[in-house]
Formats: C-alpha cells, structure tokens, sequence
C-alpha cells in the first residue's frame, strides 16, 4: 500500500461510538440505542471474545436469596471497606441499590443462572463479602452474562457492529468529542468516525505486566486515549493482584483461578501443608479480601514455604468429585487440558497474578461522563467505584449498572448535539493522526516493538510488584521514560505492508502501555503509605490522613501531572452506614 492509499480513509457516521463489546460495551449500547441513538460499537477482536469471560466466579447483588439478611447497605459498606474508602462514595451507593434489578433485568434476557433448591437465584460466598452474595452460572458466570448481552444486543434496532478494528486516536470540535481514527487490524485501512458522542469501555491495561490473567487486547487503550483528549485519571496506581493464577507449566503462567473455587470451599496451603491464612486473617481466611490474600501468598513464597514452582497450593480434594464438577466445571476442566492436574484428587498450584484496574477515567457517577464533555466511560476502564480493592464479582454488577447509565448519558448527549458541531473535525488533526499512526511502517529498522512490550512487562514487574518501595519505583518511573522516548523510534521489523502487520499493531499498543505505566508509577510515588492493592515496604502503614484522598493523573504542557484531589464528604445517612459496619471490620482491614 503505497503513500497516497495510505492517507485515504472510510468515513463513518453514528450518534454514540462505544469502544469495547465486553459487558460494559454491550449494556451501554443497548442502552443507548433503546434511548433512539444510532449506536456502533468498535472491538479490537472479535464479538464475544472480550475480557468480560474471565471473570467467572459470579455477579455481586445483594437479593438476599440465600442470607435473607443482606441489604443494599451492607454491600455499599463491603465495597466501601474493601476499597479502603478512597471510592467514589456515589458510586458504591448506585452500585450497591442498582445491582439487583440490573441481574434480575439480565435473567429476563435470558440468562440462565444456577438455582436454590426454591427456585430463587443462587448465591455462593466470596472474599471480603458479608453474606453469599455472587450469583452465579457455575465458574462462567462472565461467559454467561456476555452472550446473554450479545443476544440481546444483536436484536436492538439502530445497534452495530465493527470487529477487529483498533481506535487510535480521539478526535475533537470545539473542545468536545467529535469522531475517533481507527484501522481494520486485517488489512490497515483507515477508517474516520464521526460521532456526537463516544463511550469507552475497553477494560484494563494489565498486558503492561509479564504475569496476568488479561488477554492480548487489554493494553490500556482506553485510558490512554482518554488521558491523550485531555480526561483525567484517577487512582492509577491501584491494581490488583488476583491471589489465585496458574503457575505450572509455564506456558500457562498467570492464566485465572476463579476466586469462586475459594468460595466453595478451597483451602490454601503452603508447601509443609499448613493453612497460612491464619496468619494473615484469622476470621476470613481464603475469604479475605484479595489483596490480603495475595501479599500473604507472596510472604510464604519469600518465606521459602512456596510451591516447587513459586507458588501455593489450593485444595479443594475434600469436596466430593461431581460437587466440584458441577460447581466449577471451568476450573476441572482448564487443569486437567492445560496442566495435566485432576483437582478432584490433587491440589491446584497457584499465584498472584495480575488481574484488574481499579484505577481509571475520572466519571460522574451518575451518567459516566468524563471530565472532557462527549467521553463518558464505564467498566474496568473507568475508576471510582473499587477505590483501593475491587471485591470480586463487583466487576460484573458494575458493568452492568454503570454501562446502562453511561449509555443513557452519550444518547443524552447525543441527542442535544447540532448536526453542524458534528461537521467540523479538524483536516490537519485528522491528518496528523494519520501520520503518526503510520509512522512506525517508514521506520522498518527503528527499535523491535516486540522487544520494548517486553521489556515494559519486565520493568512494571520488577518495580511495581505487589509489595514496593520508593526506590524501586523511581527506578521505574526513568525505565518508562526512556522506553518511551525509544517508542518514538519504533518499527515494524521490515515490513511495509499494512496488512495482517502484528509488528506494527505491537507498535501502536506501545503508547498505550506507556501511559498506564507512567500514570501507575507517579501516583504510586506520590501515594506514601499502604492501603489495599498498594503495599510499600517504606511507608507499611495506612495514612488516616488519606482516607479521602484521590491521586489525579492529566495531561499537561510539560508531561504528566500528578496530584491529589480531596473527594467530598460522605453524607450523614452513608456515613451512619459505615459507622454501624465498623464493628465488623477485621484488625486487617482497620490498619
């Protein structure tokens, strides 16, 4: 493909341009489209293979199906707690009302859930949540709620689809979202967007770490593009270390343990057979919070008590063999085809991997819009509702009720928007996108992309590991700056050609890792103390000082800056809320 061929590109036109078609992608153009907006939605692969299916072990709502005593309180205190109560308080609250009625909405679509012997939804018990309160489909709970959106998705009017297509760049009007540069992976054609209003929901960016449990796509391209249209981030240096990943054989490293197998009653032990946990949380045990979980994991194995191959083991072998079968027949089967391991006679050896972003766009709680009017955001790409620690099965209640009202808020935008600010994108911005997009294919002897995505993964682990230290990070923090100024130099190993060019897809992933990298160490920096999922051995104790306290990552004339942003006051009635919670904190989860 030649220069000029190069330059040309398709436009298309919608009213809300979602990026992403996991859980958070597809309720949001639903919602969307059922409020009369024309609705496209863009995935980087295919429909269906999103990030979405990995988490598996079930959605939090409280329906109190199974402890008739939960309430919607008790889960806004769980998720505040579990967050370290840096959360988005309006958020947790929304969540915590919302989530029932959105799984009892996705049951009318058609979702088919595990039952109680009364008919009424199932619930199992998950770490650091009160009472059961994950439903669930067996161990594909995430599997079960994506095709269940897809279904429903593929028969709303005014909704489409583009597969295999990677946004680049977001475009601007008049300081507003406008439309978005794109390529067909397949063969590199151009194609512009044009919108009135763009929803990011492409997940996390947990590719930048050499373990971990995310697949291929998720480089951090949303939060990249949203830092790059001047959105602010927030809480960038909480992500969270899934206790529970594969470990053996090594080509399976990092591959995700339901926390659903601890749920149904797994045990944790270390290599002399002793249950560790009650070390670390004596009341909880496997059913702590996971960030607990993980760094008590990692302590064994620095102890010297680890696994052969670096790891713990988990065993559930006490449980009947069609008991576990039935509950987790993900999990039965992924052991025995990948690491030849039966877990109904031998215990599952695992580690902490990486697994999830707490941190994320800045949104309005109640719509999703971001701080750049026309982008809203919603699931693992927007930050607020986890603060410093997601609880498991939150990620699926908050796609769901906050992909439905980041939806309902770009077709408000939408439709308030005047056909003539839709019109006047900018050439030489759409030309300069397309430029540095192609930039890389003149460069066919510049730095190996494939080397510099490893060498971001080796740095990210090795200096922001789960337990850190100022050093370390500084250390880090200059690794990705250097990286990034030989991003700029990038190549595509040789090849000229747009079509099927990995090496050139690799080369545009780059930013994106880049940026999240940056963002996670500066605000990691900046945060001197340990609260949840961010742990440093120089400053171990949590700071009360900074119980309200937010770290902001933007864009800036002189690069990124990072500071901190105070959030508002818990009302009265929330605040009751959490008082009378505080007597179930653990001495754990007081420090």
């Amino acid at each position: 493909m030649d220069r000029v061929s190069r330059a040309a590109y398709e436009t298309v036109e919608t009213d809300v341009l979602v990026l992403g078609a996991g859980g958070a992608g597809l309720r949001g153009a639903i919602a969307a489209a059922e409020s009369g907006a024309r609705v496209l939605v863009v995935c980087k692969s295919l429909l269906g293979k999103a990030h979405t299916v990995m988490a598996e072990g079930g959605v939090a709502a409280a329906l109190h199906n199974v402890a008739y005593q939960d309430t919607w309180e008790v889960h806004f205190a769980d998720t505040m707690k579990g967050g370290k109560l840096i959360n988005d308080w309006r958020m947790a609250e929304i969540h915590a009302k919302e989530s029932p009625e959105r799984v009892l909405e996705l049951e009318r679509w058609g979702a088919v859930f595990d039952r109680t012997w009364q008919g009424r939804i199932h619930q199992r018990p998950f770490g650091a949540h009160t009472y059961p309160r994950l439903a669930h489909i067996g161990d594909r709970t995430g599997l079960e709620l994506l095709r269940t959106l897809q279904d429903r998705a593929v028969h709303t009017n005014g909704l489409a689809v583009h597969m295999e297509v990677t946004v680049f760049k977001l475009l601007k009007t008049e300081g507003k979202i406008a439309g978005a540069l794109a390529y067909r992976r397949s063969d590199g054609s151009l194609i512009l967007y044009r919108c009135a209003a763009l929803l990011l929901a492409s997940g996390g960016a947990g590719k930048m770490y050499r373990v971990t449990s995310n697949s291929w796509e998720s480089t951090g391209d949303g939060t990249a593009l949203a830092y790059d249209a001047g959105a602010q981030l927030r809480d960038m240096e909480m992500v969270q270390f899934h206790p529970t990943g594969m470990v053996w054989p090594a080509g399976v490293r990092g591959i995700l343990v339901t926390e659903g197998v601890r749920g149904e009653g797994g045990v944790l032990r270390n290599k002399d057979g002793e249950r560790f946990m009650e070390r670390y949380d004596v009341e909880r045990m496997e059913l702590s919070s996971r960030d607990i979980v993980a760094r008590a994991i990692n302590s064994e194995v620095n102890s010297g008590r680890g696994s052969p191959h670096g790891g713990v083991f988990l065993d559930i072998t006490h449980r009947k063999p069609d008991y576990i079968k039935r509950k987790l027949p993900s999990m039965y089967e992924q052991f025995l085809k990948l690491a030849k391991v039966d877990i109904t006679k031998h215990p599952m050896e695992v580690a902490p991997t990486i697994h999830y972003a707490m941190g994320g766009v800045r949104v309005d709680p109640e719509t999703g819009a971001s701080t750049v009017p026309g982008l809203y955001a919603a699931g693992e790409v927007a930050g607020g509702l986890h603060g410093a620690n997601r609880l498991g099965g939150n990620s699926l209640s908050d796609l769901l009720v906050f992909g439905k009202r980041a939806g309902e808020g770009a077709a408000a935008a939408a439709s308030s928007s005047s056909a003539s600010a839709r019109a006047k994108l900018d050439q030489r911005e759409i030309e300069d996108a397309i430029a540095e997009l192609m930039a890389p294919l003149d460069r066919p002897a510049g730095e190996n992309p494939y080397q510099l995505q490893v060498e971001i993964q080796e740095t990210m682990s090795k200096y922001a590991p789960i337990v850190r230290d100022g050093p370390g990070l500084e250390s880090g923090l200059d690794k990705i700056l250097e990286l990034g100024g030989r991003a700029k130099t990038c190549g595509t190993g040789g090849s000229p050609t747009l079509a099927f060019n990995p090496g050139w897809h690799t080369a545009n992933d780059l930013h994106s890792m880049l940026v999240n990298a940056e963002a996670l160490l500066r605000s990691a920096l900046d945060r001197k103390e340990s609260r949840g999922a961010h742990a440093r051995s120089d400053f171990p104790k949590t700071d009360p000082q900074l119980d309200d306290v937010n770290f902001i990552a933007e864009k800036s004339p002189d690069g990124m800056f990072v500071g901190p942003q105070r959030r508002l006051e818990l009302p009265g009635h929330l605040a009751d809320v959490l008082h009378h919670s505080y007597a179930r904190f653990t001495p754990e989860e007081r420090e």
